[in-house]
């Protein structure tokens, strides 16, 4: 599967850049597919979403205690920002700071569930994003890819195929 990393630019602000990823096959980002997926049943909760994302990139900046952090393997960043109050919606992230998001896919959290693993849906979108973070983070260890001096921006080679770093 080939990538690119794409800033959200009407989400980004002075706070925090919100970045998604494209996927070549689909022709969209997660965010979008995420979008897609649950605007007939969760349309109030979507635009919660959107408003909070929005909020984070203009005003607040990405604090930790607006998600649930450690939601992939140790030091991945990965983390899920919750539609509220009922926190129906679970959107998946990486988290570089406050100054840096990159929003994923995601989809509704049923009640009756404890952990996203008893989800298949929840599963496969947290297992996709952590794969493709193992593949950031490792662009960025090596170099290829890195922050700006203010750390709202990914400088570097953007585009990548999931095959690549194996």
């Amino acid at each position: 599967m080939r990538f690119k990393l794409v800033k959200l630019n009407k989400i980004s602000g002075a706070e925090a850049s919100v970045y998604s990823i494209y996927i070549f096959d689909e022709k969209k980002t997660l965010f979008d597919i995420f979008i897609e997926e649950n605007k007939n049943l969760f349309k109030s909760e979507l635009n919660d979403i959107f408003k909070r994302l929005k909020t984070i990139g203009h005003r607040t900046g990405a604090r930790e205690q607006f998600f649930k952090i450690y939601e992939g393997k140790l030091g991945d960043g990965l983390c899920a920002l919750f539609d509220t109050p009922n926190k129906n919606l679970r959107l998946y992230c990486i988290r570089y700071g406050s100054s840096l998001i990159i929003v994923g896919g995601g989809g509704f959290k049923p009640k009756s569930i404890d952990a996203f693993q008893d989800d298949d849906k929840l599963k496969t979108e947290n297992f996709l994003l952590r794969r493709i973070a193992g593949k950031i983070n490792k662009r960025i260890k090596d170099g290829d890819l890195e922050f700006d001096n203010d750390g709202k921006d990914l400088i570097g080679d953007i585009e990548f195929y999931e095959e690549d770093y194996e």
